[in-house]
């Protein structure tokens, strides 16, 4: 059998690797624009479950990856200067280059070279294979022109967000909102190594319009923010890696596949980034898929059906959440009126993922501090 694979990042490569583990005898390509060592952002986060569910299947690379990570117990949530603490909301975070460089590592394990800076501009480059697989992102080239077959809908969020690194070391995964003349700031940021953080910038359009960024070049767009957070960052400064303002996409496919191409991570669908959750849901779709594709032995029509129908329940209910989530930020100006305790309740609650009396057992002192304060 012969794959393709579109796009190096972390779940690509692992996809590579499980694919090239499973059967040796497979011809397994994964073409990606950017050099080896390029990628953007800083740190990835994840729940407090982090990479528990390769523990079963892959405890190498679980064993690999695990030690590597930050973890914490708690989240903090800071507003009109006071910090509010969310007891047992637990979080790992790695470097994204850190998780690149580790996939590589297990892809070389198995005898697959990854072929970089191959930009892919033509649809004869993807014939001759039995799969092509999408592993690359929202403006995935393989979706693109099949829009209308896959079913897919992009809906840009309206608030506008930039991607930073700071030295500035945080305890745990923390949420910042500041009002300024300008109008509302929120920050989310936490650290991925003993000496670097990752640090997002939020705010809704109004004040990105009255703030001026439109006319400030990442540079000044670094300078404002440095000060907009200056409490916070501590004296340390924001670092850039092509931190440009975005808006976020909320990307869904009605189906996963189309003909011999199938779509894993942010090409099939995002999760806002609030939640935590998007490099582990690329991760296990790679690894359905390569169940699947095992399983169905290798017919990849079965396969790719057994693959959506396995994950479209799971996914869904995630990308709920990540939606609710998006949400809760679209309004925080609104939440932002409120005082900081309520404003942490009506946050841990965004998702509508979460039971109160479950609440009550992962977060004991805060819920016994929301209920004494009235806060419920």
């Amino acid at each position: 059998m012969k794959t393709l694979i579109l796009g190096a990042g972390p779940a690509g490569l692992y996809l590579a690797y499980l694919l090239k583990r499973q059967n040796p005898a497979d011809e397994v390509r994964i073409v990606e624009q950017n050099p080896a060592d390029s990628t953007f952002g800083f740190g990835v986060v994840f729940s407090d479950r982090a990479l528990d569910f390769l523990r079963d299947d892959d405890a190498e690379t679980h064993g690999l990856i695990v030690p590597k990570m930050q973890r914490w117990t708690d989240l903090t949530l800071v507003h009109r200067g006071e910090r509010v603490t969310i007891d047992g909301v637990g979080f790992a975070s790695i470097g994204r280059l850190q998780l690149l460089q580790l996939m590589q590592q297990r892809l070389a394990s198995v005898g697959v070279t990854p072929e970089y800076q191959r930009t892919v501009r033509d649809e004869h480059e993807l014939a001759g294979h039995d799969l092509v697989v999408a592993a690359d992102g929202a403006n995935s080239f393989v979706r693109r022109g099949l829009e209308r077959e896959f079913g897919t809908r992009i809906e840009p969020l309206a608030n506008k967000f930039v991607w930073y690194g700071t030295t500035q070391r945080f305890e745990t995964l923390s949420q910042t909102f500041v009002t300024t003349e300008a109008g509302t700031f929120n920050a989310h940021h936490y650290r991925y190594s003993d000496t670097m953080s990752t640090f997002i910038v939020e705010c809704d359009p109004q004040t990105w319009v009255r703030a001026g960024f439109e006319r400030m070049d990442e540079a000044q767009s670094r300078a404002y923010n440095q000060q907009v957070f200056a409490e916070t960052l501590g004296g340390h400064a924001l670092i850039t890696n092509k931190s440009v303002w975005r808006n976020f996409p909320k990307i869904s496919n009605e189906r996963w596949s189309v003909g011999k191409r199938v779509l894993v991570g942010d090409a099939l669908r995002t999760a806002h980034f609030s939640i935590g959750s998007g490099t582990r849901l690329a991760f296990e779709d790679t690894i359905a898929l390569a169940r699947a594709l095992r399983e169905q032995r290798y017919d990849v029509p079965a396969a790719l059906a057994a693959y959506e129908s396995a994950r479209r329940p799971i996914v869904d209910k995630l990308v709920a959440g990540a939606n609710r989530s998006a949400d809760w930020y679209e309004h925080f100006p609104e939440h932002m009126k409120m005082d900081p305790w309520p404003m942490a309740w009506s946050y841990i609650q965004r998702s509508g993922r979460v039971a109160v009396e479950k609440l009550r057992q992962v977060s004991p002192r805060f819920v016994a501090e929301c209920e004494a304060r009235g806060v419920s």
